[in-house]
């Protein structure tokens, strides 16, 4: 069985493309980098989601000597001309802090009606080998913003998201309705192939 790397510590990630991997009918063992306690995280210096996920997924690949998958992701909103982009987690200047993320962006669409307040979820997935093939593919979840956050699911952007013809932001989903739409699970499912490819 080919051991495969997910390049994150979020446990509920490695679940989801474990899920996505088994429904495909690949048998791959997949290990998130906890189980390299020795690794550290790599930074994310490229322009695009696509060169972040690049980054880490090659970074791991040399640093374990396995085939490595990371993702990079974030929201662009089309009146922003993409931002908060590859800066969606630190958009408020701390890194991570949600709250503040999320309460700068409404402030800052605050004067935006609703026809112009499309945005999506972006998500790269790449793939690494030791040996430095690659392969990256993205997936996008699109909608409208919504002018105050609504539901208690999900994290970052998702309570002010709604996806086109849902109804719902993307905190007022269930795990499993979330999943079978969202950017990153889109961008998982569009890997399959390559995993197949490359690592038969």
């Amino acid at each position: 069985m080919t051991r495969l790397i997910l390049a994150t510590r979020n446990a509920a990630k490695v679940t989801e493309l474990r899920a996505i991997l088994a429904d495909a009918g690949l048998s791959h063992e997949l290990l998130g980098v906890d189980a390299f306690p020795e690794l550290s995280d790599v930074k994310e210096t490229g322009v695009t989601f696509a060169e972040n996920a690049l980054l880490k997924a090659h970074a791991t690949a040399r640093a374990t000597g396995l085939p490595a998958v990371a993702d990079d992701s974030g929201l662009c909103v089309d009146v922003l001309g993409g931002a908060p982009g590859i800066f969606s987690a630190r958009w408020a200047g701390r890194h991570g802090d949600d709250r503040a993320n999320l309460e700068l962006l409404l402030a800052q669409l605050a004067d935006i009606d609703g026809a112009h307040r499309g945005a999506h979820f972006a998500c790269a997935a790449a793939l690494a080998l030791p040996d430095g093939r690659e392969r990256v593919v993205e997936g996008r979840l699109t909608g409208v913003l919504r002018f105050e956050a609504a539901g208690d699911g999900g994290f970052g952007y998702d309570p002010i998201l709604e996806p086109d013809g849902v109804g719902r932001t993307c905190a007022e989903l269930s795990p499993p309705e979330k999943n079978a739409i969202s950017h990153r699970g889109k961008a998982f499912r569009a890997l399959v192939p390559a995993v197949r490819e490359l690592l038969a």
